[in-house]
Protein backbone atom coordinates (compact mmCIF):
# COMPACT_ATOMS: atom_id res chain seq x y z
CA UNK A 1 0.00 0.00 0.00
CA UNK A 2 1.17 3.42 -0.61
CA UNK A 3 2.34 6.17 1.83
CA UNK A 4 1.06 9.59 1.04
CA UNK A 5 3.23 12.91 2.25
CA UNK A 6 2.16 16.77 1.63
CA UNK A 7 4.49 19.45 1.96
CA UNK A 8 5.03 22.95 0.83
CA UNK A 9 8.02 24.15 -1.42
CA UNK A 10 9.24 27.08 -4.09
CA UNK A 11 7.87 26.67 -7.80
CA UNK A 12 11.93 26.58 -8.71
CA UNK A 13 11.95 22.94 -6.24
CA UNK A 14 8.44 21.94 -7.49
CA UNK A 15 9.79 21.02 -10.84
CA UNK A 16 13.15 19.36 -9.11
CA UNK A 17 12.81 15.88 -9.43
CA UNK A 18 15.70 15.70 -7.38
CA UNK A 19 14.62 17.60 -5.08
CA UNK A 20 11.62 16.34 -4.43
CA UNK A 21 12.67 12.36 -4.36
CA UNK A 22 15.49 13.97 -1.32
CA UNK A 23 12.34 15.51 0.70
CA UNK A 24 10.04 12.55 0.40
CA UNK A 25 13.00 10.42 1.87
CA UNK A 26 14.37 12.71 4.40
CA UNK A 27 10.46 13.38 6.11
CA UNK A 28 9.46 9.88 5.48
CA UNK A 29 12.42 8.74 7.15
CA UNK A 30 13.35 6.35 4.16
CA UNK A 31 16.62 3.92 4.41
CA UNK A 32 16.50 3.25 0.49
CA UNK A 33 16.12 4.98 -2.52
CA UNK A 34 14.29 2.48 -4.33
CA UNK A 35 10.55 4.15 -4.17
CA UNK A 36 8.98 6.13 -7.05
CA UNK A 37 6.47 8.95 -6.49
CA UNK A 38 3.83 9.89 -8.02
CA UNK A 39 1.72 13.66 -8.29
CA UNK A 40 -1.57 13.33 -6.32
CA UNK A 41 -2.49 16.61 -6.24
CA UNK A 42 -1.09 20.12 -6.85
CA UNK A 43 -1.90 23.88 -5.88
CA UNK A 44 -0.77 27.32 -5.90
CA UNK A 45 -0.26 29.08 -2.89
CA UNK A 46 0.47 32.90 -3.50
CA UNK A 47 -1.20 34.59 -0.18
CA UNK A 48 2.27 36.14 0.72
CA UNK A 49 4.97 37.36 -0.84
CA UNK A 50 6.78 34.06 -0.68
CA UNK A 51 4.72 32.08 -3.18
CA UNK A 52 4.54 28.11 -2.45
CA UNK A 53 3.35 25.35 -3.91
CA UNK A 54 0.99 22.41 -2.46
CA UNK A 55 2.40 19.16 -3.02
CA UNK A 56 0.70 16.17 -2.58
CA UNK A 57 2.13 12.29 -2.99
CA UNK A 58 1.92 9.05 -3.65
CA UNK A 59 5.01 7.37 -2.82
CA UNK A 60 5.74 3.39 -3.98
CA UNK A 61 8.25 1.48 -1.65
CA UNK A 62 9.78 -1.54 -3.93
CA UNK A 63 7.60 -4.01 -4.47
CA UNK A 64 4.31 -2.30 -4.31
CA UNK A 65 2.06 -2.23 -6.76
CA UNK A 66 1.17 1.73 -8.54
CA UNK A 67 -1.63 2.27 -9.05
CA UNK A 68 -3.15 2.70 -12.38
CA UNK A 69 -5.97 4.79 -14.05
CA UNK A 70 -9.38 3.64 -13.51
CA UNK A 71 -10.77 2.11 -17.24
CA UNK A 72 -12.82 2.90 -19.73
CA UNK A 73 -13.96 -0.87 -20.52
CA UNK A 74 -16.23 -0.69 -23.20
CA UNK A 75 -18.70 -3.29 -24.83
CA UNK A 76 -20.14 -4.35 -28.36
CA UNK A 77 -23.61 -2.94 -28.06
CA UNK A 78 -24.46 -3.12 -31.99
CA UNK A 79 -26.98 -5.60 -31.20
CA UNK A 80 -28.06 -4.29 -27.82
CA UNK A 81 -31.23 -1.75 -26.76
CA UNK A 82 -31.43 1.42 -28.29
CA UNK A 83 -31.37 4.57 -25.73
CA UNK A 84 -31.83 8.28 -27.55
CA UNK A 85 -28.95 10.48 -26.52
CA UNK A 86 -30.40 14.65 -27.34
CA UNK A 87 -27.03 16.86 -27.13
CA UNK A 88 -23.27 15.93 -27.54
CA UNK A 89 -22.25 18.08 -25.29
CA UNK A 90 -20.18 16.68 -22.11
CA UNK A 91 -23.14 15.13 -20.64
CA UNK A 92 -24.08 13.61 -23.95
CA UNK A 93 -20.45 12.58 -24.64
CA UNK A 94 -20.15 10.65 -21.42
CA UNK A 95 -23.61 8.98 -20.96
CA UNK A 96 -23.11 7.94 -24.44
CA UNK A 97 -19.67 5.91 -23.20
CA UNK A 98 -21.32 4.71 -20.33
CA UNK A 99 -23.89 3.23 -22.13
CA UNK A 100 -20.62 1.08 -24.00
CA UNK A 101 -20.09 -0.15 -20.15
CA UNK A 102 -23.31 -1.03 -19.58
CA UNK A 103 -24.29 -2.42 -22.63
CA UNK A 104 -26.94 0.05 -23.98
CA UNK A 105 -26.79 1.03 -27.37
CA UNK A 106 -26.70 4.83 -27.47
CA UNK A 107 -27.91 6.57 -30.43
CA UNK A 108 -27.03 10.09 -30.49
CA UNK A 109 -28.56 13.31 -32.18
CA UNK A 110 -26.54 16.18 -32.26
CA UNK A 111 -27.93 19.90 -34.02
CA UNK A 112 -24.59 20.80 -34.81
CA UNK A 113 -21.57 19.67 -37.08
CA UNK A 114 -18.56 17.61 -36.02
CA UNK A 115 -15.80 19.79 -34.18
CA UNK A 116 -14.09 20.43 -37.42
CA UNK A 117 -16.81 21.49 -39.44
CA UNK A 118 -17.66 23.73 -36.58
CA UNK A 119 -14.48 25.87 -37.44
CA UNK A 120 -15.59 26.75 -40.81
CA UNK A 121 -18.45 28.76 -38.70
CA UNK A 122 -16.79 30.18 -35.62
CA UNK A 123 -14.34 31.73 -38.07
CA UNK A 124 -17.27 33.20 -40.19
CA UNK A 125 -18.68 34.57 -36.80
CA UNK A 126 -15.39 35.64 -35.64
CA UNK A 127 -14.35 37.63 -39.11
CA UNK A 128 -17.91 38.42 -41.03
CA UNK A 129 -19.96 38.71 -37.89
CA UNK A 130 -22.33 35.97 -38.93
CA UNK A 131 -24.28 33.55 -36.83
CA UNK A 132 -24.83 29.77 -37.63
CA UNK A 133 -28.03 29.43 -35.53
CA UNK A 134 -26.88 25.39 -35.96
CA UNK A 135 -23.65 25.39 -35.67
CA UNK A 136 -21.30 27.63 -33.57
CA UNK A 137 -19.38 28.06 -29.81
CA UNK A 138 -22.56 26.79 -28.51
CA UNK A 139 -24.08 24.13 -30.58
CA UNK A 140 -22.08 21.56 -32.05
CA UNK A 141 -19.92 18.30 -31.36
CA UNK A 142 -18.40 18.72 -28.02
CA UNK A 143 -20.74 21.64 -26.50
CA UNK A 144 -19.70 24.63 -25.43
CA UNK A 145 -16.84 23.27 -23.87
CA UNK A 146 -14.96 22.40 -27.23
CA UNK A 147 -14.25 25.56 -28.35
CA UNK A 148 -14.26 28.00 -25.06
CA UNK A 149 -11.86 26.26 -22.94
CA UNK A 150 -11.93 23.13 -21.64
CA UNK A 151 -12.33 23.72 -18.15
CA UNK A 152 -12.28 21.09 -16.01
CA UNK A 153 -12.73 22.62 -12.27
CA UNK A 154 -15.63 21.54 -10.46
CA UNK A 155 -17.52 21.89 -6.96
CA UNK A 156 -18.92 18.17 -6.97
CA UNK A 157 -18.20 16.65 -3.66
CA UNK A 158 -18.37 13.16 -5.50
CA UNK A 159 -15.04 12.77 -5.64
CA UNK A 160 -15.15 9.13 -6.90
CA UNK A 161 -17.18 10.60 -9.64
CA UNK A 162 -15.31 12.94 -10.72
CA UNK A 163 -11.90 11.21 -10.61
CA UNK A 164 -13.76 8.91 -13.22
CA UNK A 165 -14.82 11.39 -15.45
CA UNK A 166 -10.89 12.95 -15.18
CA UNK A 167 -9.26 9.46 -15.46
CA UNK A 168 -11.68 8.53 -18.88
CA UNK A 169 -10.36 12.32 -20.10
CA UNK A 170 -6.75 10.78 -19.58
CA UNK A 171 -7.83 7.70 -21.24
CA UNK A 172 -8.64 9.41 -24.61
CA UNK A 173 -5.73 11.70 -25.14
CA UNK A 174 -5.87 14.40 -22.10
CA UNK A 175 -2.59 14.99 -19.88
CA UNK A 176 -2.32 13.02 -16.65
CA UNK A 177 -1.81 16.57 -14.90
CA UNK A 178 -5.55 17.28 -15.29
CA UNK A 179 -5.43 14.53 -12.14
CA UNK A 180 -3.02 16.50 -10.10
CA UNK A 181 -3.76 20.43 -10.88
CA UNK A 182 -6.32 22.13 -8.44
CA UNK A 183 -7.74 24.00 -11.60
CA UNK A 184 -7.11 21.29 -14.14
CA UNK A 185 -7.69 22.56 -17.83
CA UNK A 186 -7.29 20.79 -21.01
CA UNK A 187 -7.41 24.01 -23.66
CA UNK A 188 -9.58 24.47 -26.63
CA UNK A 189 -6.38 23.68 -28.58
CA UNK A 190 -6.30 20.28 -27.60
CA UNK A 191 -10.09 19.36 -26.49
CA UNK A 192 -11.53 18.88 -29.90
CA UNK A 193 -9.23 15.69 -31.00
CA UNK A 194 -10.35 14.25 -27.47
CA UNK A 195 -13.90 14.47 -28.65
CA UNK A 196 -13.28 12.70 -32.05
CA UNK A 197 -11.67 9.79 -30.28
CA UNK A 198 -14.94 9.57 -27.91
CA UNK A 199 -17.05 10.06 -30.62
CA UNK A 200 -14.99 7.04 -32.93
CA UNK A 201 -14.74 5.04 -29.92
CA UNK A 202 -18.51 5.18 -29.71
CA UNK A 203 -19.33 4.05 -33.47
CA UNK A 204 -16.41 1.66 -33.08
CA UNK A 205 -18.45 -0.19 -30.73
CA UNK A 206 -21.93 0.00 -32.08
CA UNK A 207 -23.13 3.37 -31.10
CA UNK A 208 -24.54 5.93 -33.45
CA UNK A 209 -23.57 9.64 -33.90
CA UNK A 210 -26.02 11.86 -36.15
CA UNK A 211 -25.25 15.07 -36.48
CA UNK A 212 -27.30 18.37 -38.11
CA UNK A 213 -30.13 16.32 -36.50
CA UNK A 214 -31.83 18.71 -34.47
CA UNK A 215 -34.91 17.56 -32.09
CA UNK A 216 -37.93 19.55 -32.96
CA UNK A 217 -40.74 17.31 -31.06
CA UNK A 218 -40.61 14.66 -28.03
CA UNK A 219 -43.38 12.47 -28.95
CA UNK A 220 -45.51 10.82 -26.04
CA UNK A 221 -48.46 9.04 -24.73
CA UNK A 222 -50.13 8.34 -21.81
CA UNK A 223 -47.52 10.54 -20.13
CA UNK A 224 -44.53 8.33 -21.29
CA UNK A 225 -42.03 9.49 -23.80
CA UNK A 226 -42.57 7.14 -27.20
CA UNK A 227 -39.88 8.75 -29.85
CA UNK A 228 -38.12 11.87 -31.02
CA UNK A 229 -38.92 14.00 -34.07
CA UNK A 230 -35.78 15.23 -35.66
CA UNK A 231 -35.70 18.33 -38.33
CA UNK A 232 -39.69 18.02 -38.43
CA UNK A 233 -39.64 15.16 -40.59
CA UNK A 234 -38.71 11.54 -38.83
CA UNK A 235 -39.94 10.05 -36.25
CA UNK A 236 -38.37 7.38 -34.44
CA UNK A 237 -39.79 5.73 -31.31
CA UNK A 238 -37.76 5.42 -28.27
CA UNK A 239 -38.82 5.16 -24.78
CA UNK A 240 -35.57 6.04 -23.16
CA UNK A 241 -34.34 9.57 -23.64
CA UNK A 242 -31.62 11.45 -22.52
CA UNK A 243 -32.01 15.32 -22.53
CA UNK A 244 -28.71 16.89 -23.00
CA UNK A 245 -29.30 19.67 -24.74
CA UNK A 246 -27.19 22.80 -22.86
CA UNK A 247 -27.79 26.39 -21.68
CA UNK A 248 -29.12 28.17 -25.01
CA UNK A 249 -31.29 25.27 -26.59
CA UNK A 250 -33.73 27.63 -25.84
CA UNK A 251 -36.20 25.66 -28.33
CA UNK A 252 -36.39 23.11 -26.07
CA UNK A 253 -37.98 25.32 -23.44
CA UNK A 254 -40.58 26.76 -26.05
CA UNK A 255 -41.02 22.99 -26.85
CA UNK A 256 -41.93 22.13 -23.30
CA UNK A 257 -43.76 25.42 -22.78
CA UNK A 258 -46.30 25.12 -26.10
CA UNK A 259 -46.98 20.91 -24.54
CA UNK A 260 -47.62 22.26 -21.16
CA UNK A 261 -45.23 20.56 -20.02
CA UNK A 262 -43.49 21.31 -16.56
CA UNK A 263 -40.93 24.50 -16.68
CA UNK A 264 -39.30 26.30 -13.38
CA UNK A 265 -37.84 29.59 -13.58
CA UNK A 266 -34.22 29.42 -12.13
CA UNK A 267 -31.45 31.97 -10.86
CA UNK A 268 -28.76 32.35 -13.24
CA UNK A 269 -25.94 35.51 -13.25
CA UNK A 270 -25.14 37.93 -15.99
CA UNK A 271 -22.57 40.67 -16.29
CA UNK A 272 -20.00 41.55 -18.50
CA UNK A 273 -16.23 40.27 -19.19
CA UNK A 274 -13.14 41.91 -18.22
CA UNK A 275 -10.01 41.69 -20.20
CA UNK A 276 -6.73 42.91 -18.33
CA UNK A 277 -3.25 42.67 -19.25
CA UNK A 278 -2.12 39.13 -18.22
CA UNK A 279 0.99 40.70 -17.14
CA UNK A 280 -0.96 42.81 -15.12
CA UNK A 281 -2.56 40.32 -13.06
CA UNK A 282 0.46 38.22 -12.94
CA UNK A 283 2.07 41.16 -11.36
CA UNK A 284 -0.73 41.61 -9.01
CA UNK A 285 -1.37 37.73 -8.20
CA UNK A 286 2.33 36.96 -7.71
CA UNK A 287 3.86 39.85 -6.08
CA UNK A 288 5.88 41.20 -9.10
CA UNK A 289 7.44 38.42 -9.98
CA UNK A 290 6.70 38.72 -13.99
CA UNK A 291 8.03 36.18 -16.83
CA UNK A 292 8.17 33.47 -14.19
CA UNK A 293 9.12 30.08 -16.41
CA UNK A 294 8.22 28.42 -12.28
CA UNK A 295 4.40 29.67 -12.13
CA UNK A 296 1.56 29.34 -14.68
CA UNK A 297 -0.14 32.68 -15.97
CA UNK A 298 -2.36 33.70 -12.76
CA UNK A 299 -5.45 33.21 -12.34
CA UNK A 300 -7.62 34.70 -9.94
CA UNK A 301 -11.40 34.18 -8.09
CA UNK A 302 -13.30 37.50 -6.86
CA UNK A 303 -16.88 37.40 -4.75
CA UNK A 304 -18.77 40.35 -3.11
CA UNK A 305 -22.16 40.84 -2.12
CA UNK A 306 -23.78 44.30 -3.20
CA UNK A 307 -26.96 45.21 -0.84
CA UNK A 308 -27.53 41.60 -0.64
CA UNK A 309 -27.17 40.81 -4.36
CA UNK A 310 -24.08 37.92 -4.91
CA UNK A 311 -21.42 39.60 -8.10
CA UNK A 312 -18.26 36.82 -8.47
CA UNK A 313 -16.14 35.86 -11.63
CA UNK A 314 -16.80 33.48 -13.39
CA UNK A 315 -14.75 31.23 -15.85
CA UNK A 316 -11.49 33.30 -15.84
CA UNK A 317 -9.43 32.11 -18.08
CA UNK A 318 -5.93 33.49 -17.92
CA UNK A 319 -3.97 34.43 -21.23
CA UNK A 320 -6.88 33.58 -22.81
CA UNK A 321 -9.29 34.83 -25.62
CA UNK A 322 -13.08 36.88 -25.48
CA UNK A 323 -15.27 34.81 -27.96
CA UNK A 324 -18.71 35.68 -29.71
CA UNK A 325 -21.00 33.16 -28.80
CA UNK A 326 -24.59 34.30 -29.76
CA UNK A 327 -26.72 31.36 -30.67
CA UNK A 328 -29.02 33.64 -32.95
CA UNK A 329 -28.33 37.21 -35.43
CA UNK A 330 -30.12 39.52 -33.17
CA UNK A 331 -27.78 39.30 -29.91
CA UNK A 332 -24.80 39.14 -28.74
CA UNK A 333 -23.21 37.11 -25.94
CA UNK A 334 -19.18 37.16 -24.89
CA UNK A 335 -17.45 33.89 -23.00
CA UNK A 336 -13.58 32.84 -22.49
CA UNK A 337 -11.34 30.49 -23.61
CA UNK A 338 -7.53 29.80 -23.40
CA UNK A 339 -5.45 27.33 -24.93
CA UNK A 340 -3.20 24.81 -23.56
CA UNK A 341 -0.50 26.79 -22.74
CA UNK A 342 -2.48 29.87 -21.14
CA UNK A 343 -0.11 32.24 -23.02
CA UNK A 344 -1.80 34.89 -25.07
CA UNK A 345 -1.36 38.44 -23.66
CA UNK A 346 -4.25 38.97 -22.08
CA UNK A 347 -6.55 37.45 -19.29
CA UNK A 348 -10.48 37.87 -18.85
CA UNK A 349 -13.43 36.42 -16.57
CA UNK A 350 -17.07 37.04 -16.18
CA UNK A 351 -17.68 39.13 -13.50
CA UNK A 352 -21.91 38.44 -12.98
CA UNK A 353 -24.14 39.22 -10.84
CA UNK A 354 -26.96 37.11 -9.15
CA UNK A 355 -30.53 37.00 -10.86
CA UNK A 356 -33.09 35.29 -9.22
CA UNK A 357 -37.26 34.79 -10.23
CA UNK A 358 -37.97 36.92 -7.18
CA UNK A 359 -36.36 39.79 -8.97
CA UNK A 360 -39.66 40.22 -11.29
CA UNK A 361 -42.51 40.84 -8.69
CA UNK A 362 -45.37 39.91 -9.99
CA UNK A 363 -43.87 37.13 -12.40
CA UNK A 364 -41.85 34.82 -9.50
CA UNK A 365 -44.32 31.80 -11.13
CA UNK A 366 -43.01 32.80 -14.77
CA UNK A 367 -40.79 29.91 -15.64
CA UNK A 368 -39.65 31.98 -18.66
CA UNK A 369 -39.12 35.48 -16.44
CA UNK A 370 -35.23 35.13 -16.33
CA UNK A 371 -34.65 33.64 -19.63
CA UNK A 372 -36.34 37.00 -21.21
CA UNK A 373 -34.61 38.87 -18.99
CA UNK A 374 -31.52 36.97 -20.30
CA UNK A 375 -32.71 37.55 -24.01
CA UNK A 376 -33.69 41.26 -23.32
CA UNK A 377 -29.95 42.22 -22.39
CA UNK A 378 -28.60 40.14 -25.22
CA UNK A 379 -30.63 42.21 -28.03
CA UNK A 380 -30.36 45.75 -26.41
CA UNK A 381 -26.83 44.86 -26.31
CA UNK A 382 -26.74 44.06 -29.62
CA UNK A 383 -28.91 47.37 -30.90
CA UNK A 384 -26.65 49.31 -28.54
CA UNK A 385 -23.48 48.37 -30.85
CA UNK A 386 -24.75 48.39 -33.84
CA UNK A 387 -26.35 45.48 -34.71
CA UNK A 388 -23.62 43.14 -35.57
CA UNK A 389 -21.15 41.18 -33.12
CA UNK A 390 -18.89 44.05 -32.11
CA UNK A 391 -19.86 44.33 -28.24
CA UNK A 392 -20.63 47.44 -26.27
CA UNK A 393 -17.33 47.75 -24.61
CA UNK A 394 -15.76 50.46 -21.98
CA UNK A 395 -12.24 50.69 -20.00
CA UNK A 396 -13.05 49.92 -16.36
CA UNK A 397 -12.79 53.48 -14.46
CA UNK A 398 -14.95 55.01 -17.25
CA UNK A 399 -17.29 52.70 -16.36
CA UNK A 400 -17.05 53.19 -12.61
CA UNK A 401 -16.87 57.07 -13.18
CA UNK A 402 -19.84 56.96 -15.97
CA UNK A 403 -18.20 58.21 -19.12
CA UNK A 404 -17.74 57.10 -22.44
CA UNK A 405 -14.31 55.97 -23.36
CA UNK A 406 -12.66 57.78 -25.75
CA UNK A 407 -10.67 55.59 -27.07
CA UNK A 408 -10.43 51.44 -26.07
CA UNK A 409 -7.42 49.18 -25.42
CA UNK A 410 -6.58 46.49 -28.02
CA UNK A 411 -8.61 43.06 -27.18
CA UNK A 412 -9.09 39.46 -28.09
CA UNK A 413 -12.05 39.90 -29.26
CA UNK A 414 -12.00 39.50 -32.75
CA UNK A 415 -14.90 41.20 -33.94
CA UNK A 416 -14.53 44.15 -32.37
CA UNK A 417 -15.47 46.83 -29.77
CA UNK A 418 -17.99 49.53 -29.72
CA UNK A 419 -17.48 52.41 -27.12
CA UNK A 420 -20.68 52.85 -25.17
CA UNK A 421 -21.26 53.80 -21.66
CA UNK A 422 -22.36 50.47 -19.82
CA UNK A 423 -24.19 52.10 -16.99
CA UNK A 424 -26.63 53.35 -19.88
CA UNK A 425 -26.74 49.78 -21.52
CA UNK A 426 -27.19 47.30 -18.67
CA UNK A 427 -30.14 47.35 -16.57
CA UNK A 428 -29.58 49.52 -13.85
CA UNK A 429 -29.56 46.55 -11.02
CA UNK A 430 -26.73 44.79 -12.80
CA UNK A 431 -24.78 48.33 -13.69
CA UNK A 432 -24.95 49.11 -10.08
CA UNK A 433 -23.92 45.78 -8.87
CA UNK A 434 -21.20 45.53 -11.19
CA UNK A 435 -20.15 49.39 -10.01
CA UNK A 436 -19.95 48.04 -5.92
CA UNK A 437 -18.39 44.90 -6.46
CA UNK A 438 -15.30 46.34 -8.86
CA UNK A 439 -14.55 48.27 -6.15
CA UNK A 440 -14.28 45.36 -3.76
CA UNK A 441 -12.35 43.46 -6.08
CA UNK A 442 -9.91 46.82 -6.46
CA UNK A 443 -9.46 46.98 -2.13
CA UNK A 444 -8.69 42.72 -2.63
CA UNK A 445 -6.20 43.02 -5.60
CA UNK A 446 -4.39 46.36 -5.70
CA UNK A 447 -3.63 47.44 -9.26
CA UNK A 448 -7.14 45.54 -10.78
CA UNK A 449 -9.12 48.84 -10.92
CA UNK A 450 -6.88 50.19 -13.82
CA UNK A 451 -8.16 51.58 -17.09
CA UNK A 452 -6.09 49.05 -19.00
CA UNK A 453 -9.05 46.89 -18.40
CA UNK A 454 -11.89 46.52 -21.07
CA UNK A 455 -15.20 45.55 -20.30
CA UNK A 456 -17.29 43.25 -22.90
CA UNK A 457 -21.29 43.29 -22.65
CA UNK A 458 -22.62 41.46 -22.07
CA UNK A 459 -21.76 38.34 -20.15
CA UNK A 460 -24.92 36.40 -19.92
CA UNK A 461 -24.69 32.20 -20.82
CA UNK A 462 -23.49 31.69 -17.39
CA UNK A 463 -25.82 28.67 -16.44
CA UNK A 464 -29.21 27.94 -17.85
CA UNK A 465 -32.30 30.46 -16.59
CA UNK A 466 -35.27 27.75 -16.66
CA UNK A 467 -34.91 24.62 -15.04
CA UNK A 468 -36.42 21.32 -16.84
CA UNK A 469 -37.63 19.41 -13.39
CA UNK A 470 -37.10 15.65 -12.98
CA UNK A 471 -38.41 12.99 -10.01
CA UNK A 472 -36.44 11.23 -7.65
CA UNK A 473 -35.70 8.20 -10.65
CA UNK A 474 -33.82 11.27 -13.01
CA UNK A 475 -37.25 11.41 -15.09
CA UNK A 476 -39.36 14.41 -15.66
CA UNK A 477 -42.57 14.17 -13.94
CA UNK A 478 -44.85 14.37 -16.83
CA UNK A 479 -43.35 12.47 -19.08
CA UNK A 480 -41.62 9.28 -17.91
CA UNK A 481 -38.33 8.27 -19.71
CA UNK A 482 -37.50 11.12 -20.24
CA UNK A 483 -34.26 12.30 -18.43
CA UNK A 484 -33.13 15.95 -18.23
CA UNK A 485 -29.52 16.48 -17.79
CA UNK A 486 -26.56 17.98 -17.28
CA UNK A 487 -26.96 22.15 -17.78
CA UNK A 488 -29.85 22.70 -20.42
CA UNK A 489 -31.87 20.94 -18.07
CA UNK A 490 -30.11 23.27 -14.60
CA UNK A 491 -28.90 20.07 -12.78
CA UNK A 492 -24.94 21.09 -13.53
CA UNK A 493 -22.59 23.88 -13.92
CA UNK A 494 -19.79 22.66 -16.35
CA UNK A 495 -17.76 20.04 -17.99
CA UNK A 496 -17.43 17.67 -15.39
CA UNK A 497 -20.10 18.22 -13.56
CA UNK A 498 -22.11 17.56 -16.65
CA UNK A 499 -20.14 14.57 -17.86
CA UNK A 500 -20.68 13.36 -14.31
CA UNK A 501 -24.59 13.92 -14.76
CA UNK A 502 -24.81 12.23 -17.88
CA UNK A 503 -23.43 9.25 -16.67
CA UNK A 504 -25.29 9.19 -13.50
CA UNK A 505 -28.86 9.65 -15.78
CA UNK A 506 -27.37 5.74 -17.62
CA UNK A 507 -26.98 4.45 -14.48
CA UNK A 508 -30.55 5.18 -13.60
CA UNK A 509 -32.14 3.96 -17.23
CA UNK A 510 -29.92 0.47 -16.18
CA UNK A 511 -31.45 0.14 -13.00
CA UNK A 512 -34.44 0.66 -14.79
CA UNK A 513 -34.32 -1.87 -16.87
CA UNK A 514 -33.11 -4.67 -14.65
CA UNK A 515 -35.90 -4.12 -12.30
Amino acid sequence: MSLQIQFQCSPEQAKDDSYISNRIKNDLDLDSDDFIFKWRKRSIDARKRQIKINCSFDVYQEGEAIEVLGSFIPTDVSQEREIAIIGFGPAGLFAALRALEVGLKPIIYERGKDVRSRRRDLATLNKQCIVNPESNYCFGEGGAGTYSDGKLYTRSKKRGDVKRALEWFVQFGATEDILVDAHPHIGTNKLPQIIVEMRETIIKYGGEVHFGSKVTNIVSENGRVTGVEINEENVVNYDHVILATGHSARDIFDLFLNNEWRLEAKAFALGVRIEHPQELIDKIQYHGRLNDAFLPPASYSLVAQVKGRGVYSFCMCPGGIVAPCATAQEEVVTNGWSPSKRNNPYSNSGIVVSISPEDFKGKENDPMVCLDFQKSVERDCWEAAGKTQKVPAQRLMDFLNGKVSSDLPNTSYQPGLVSLDLNEVLPKVVADSLKGAFREFGNKMNGFLTNDAVLHAPESRTSSPVQIPRDQNLQHPDLKGLFPCAEGAGYAGGIISAAIDGIKCVNQIQAELEV
